[in-house]
């Protein structure tokens, strides 16, 4: 009994430390990690298998089609036929009527019937606009699927920036904290003025300050991280690439405008817009229908339909049925232009898109190089700017500088490394809008 209490606790304890455990991503795992979990990309799966399901039921529809029907009645009072009297007696009077019951009380039928198109044009375009429709389904997967990747990339990017950041504002805090403890065992002994202790207390309580900001901003990157990837947000995950690893992460796959997913879908639609056009001017061509029936009729006045020695009446029949339009009031002629119209508007969204597409290739490629040398000068900033502020601490505490100098060098510091993430962020969004344009954002 000891042993299972013990086991038991063992498991539980074993349990919440799995449970509590972090789990750490490179952005490749994040964006696999996105790719198989997020929901809106499971609709899209679900999304091209109806469409190739509805592929599937328009097929279905030129197969041939066969029922069975079966029908029983029971006439409660036999239907009544009246004739002229003369049909019975030569010599009845003119006019004379005669009145008589017909039929039996029971009758039942069971009928097959079979039925095959031979020609229709709008079953064969029906065919074509099915498969150019599951086509289109699955272009508009890849499209959700990259706009969940580009979730994933910027949530991922920001998360590395805010972790670099967090060291770099520890690291300050570190050498603040380590300062002001020097300095205060001058003050102590009274060879620093109380002014300049406050100042540089005040400096490292706004370092701490600094501190507990960058750590919100990581914790707050972290959680928009996992919503993109579709993790637990009450999991626990963490980074695995620093922002130089992301930085120095080359670009691969063909960089052509035409290759963009938004344009490749507005092509797919032009062709389903032909296609349409194509059904409604089919609709003016001849239907050609086969037809094949088979039916089994019984009369009774009793119930004994199953009985052997009671005959069943066949009746066999085939046949074609062609059914040409002549004339809709112009409701045809009416849905072939409104056709046409949704075609040419198609192509119009095609042009613009092309020429969006290359105004945001235009300012991406701009905006890719202005951010790349605003954070190489950024980057310098801050190596000076902290150069500076190490200085400034050390001559403090040797007696040759001020605390009110030591305060402004670290303002100045604060504010280069700000640039400095500002710039970072500039180049990450660059890049992966630029990826966006070119389709290359899955493959990369």
């Amino acid at each position: 009994m000891n042993n299972s209490k013990l086991m038991i606790g063992i498991l539980l304890v074993s349990a919440q430390l799995s449970y509590g455990q972090t789990k750490e991503f490179t952005l490749e795992e994040a964006k696999s990690y996105a790719i198989e979990n997020q929901v809106i990309i499971k609709n899209a799966q679900h999304d091209i298998t109806d469409a190739k399901e509805r592929a599937n039921e328009i097929r279905g529809i030129g197969l041939p089609q066969v029922n069975l029907t079966g029908q029983f009645g029971n006439f409660l009072n036999l239907p009544v036929q009246v004739i002229d009297a003369s049909f019975f007696n030569p010599g009845a009077p003119d006019g004379a009527l005669v009145s008589f019951r017909a039929g039996t009380d029971y009758n039942s039928s069971a009928n097959l019937q079979a039925t095959q198109i031979l020609f229709n044009g709008s079953y064969i375009i029906g065919l074509q606009a099915a498969k150019n429709y599951a086509s289109f389904q699955e272009t508009k997967a890849e499209l959700t699927k990259e706009d969940v990747v580009y979730n994933v990339v910027q949530a991922y990017q920001l998360a590395a920036v805010a972790k670099t950041n967090l060291s770099f504002v520890d690291s300050i805090t570190s050498l603040t904290e380590e300062m002001v403890n020097k300095q205060s065992v001058f003050f102590d002994l009274g060879l620093m003025k109380s002014e300049d202790m406050d100042q540089l207390n005040y400096s490292l309580l706004t370092a701490k300050q600094s501190q507990m900001a960058a750590n919100l901003q990581y914790q707050n990157a972290l959680t928009l991280l996992k919503y993109s990837m579709g993790y637990p947000v009450d999991g626990q995950i963490s980074i695995a690439q620093s922002v130089d690893a992301l930085i120095s992460k080359k670009t691969i796959g063909p960089r052509n405008i035409k290759s963009n997913l938004s344009y490749e879908l507005i092509k797919k639609q032009i062709r389903l817009s032909e296609l349409d056009l194509k059904n409604k001017q089919f609709s003016n061509l001849p239907n050609l229908n086969a037809y094949y029936q088979q039916s089994y009729t019984a009369y009774r006045n009793e119930f004994n339909f199953f009985d052997a020695d009671k005959q069943w009446f066949l009746q066999s029949s085939w046949g074609l049925q062609l059914n040409i339009p002549v004339f809709s009031g112009g409701q045809r002629h009416a849905l072939t232009q409104q056709a046409k119209i949704r075609l040419m508007k198609d192509q119009n969204s095609l042009m613009q898109m092309e020429q969006t597409l290359k105004m945001q290739e235009t300012q991406a490629k701009n905006n890719l190089l202005n951010a790349q040398s605003k954070l190489e000068l950024q980057k310098q900033n801050v190596v000076l700017a902290r150069k500076i502020y190490q200085n400034a601490t050390a001559s403090e505490q040797i007696g040759e500088g001020t605390s009110i100098v030591v305060t402004q060098k670290y303002n100045q510091l604060i504010v280069a490394q700000t640039q400095y993430v500002g710039a970072t962020i500039d180049l990450f969004q660059a890049q992966l809008e630029l990826d966006k344009i070119y389709n290359t954002i899955l493959k990369n």
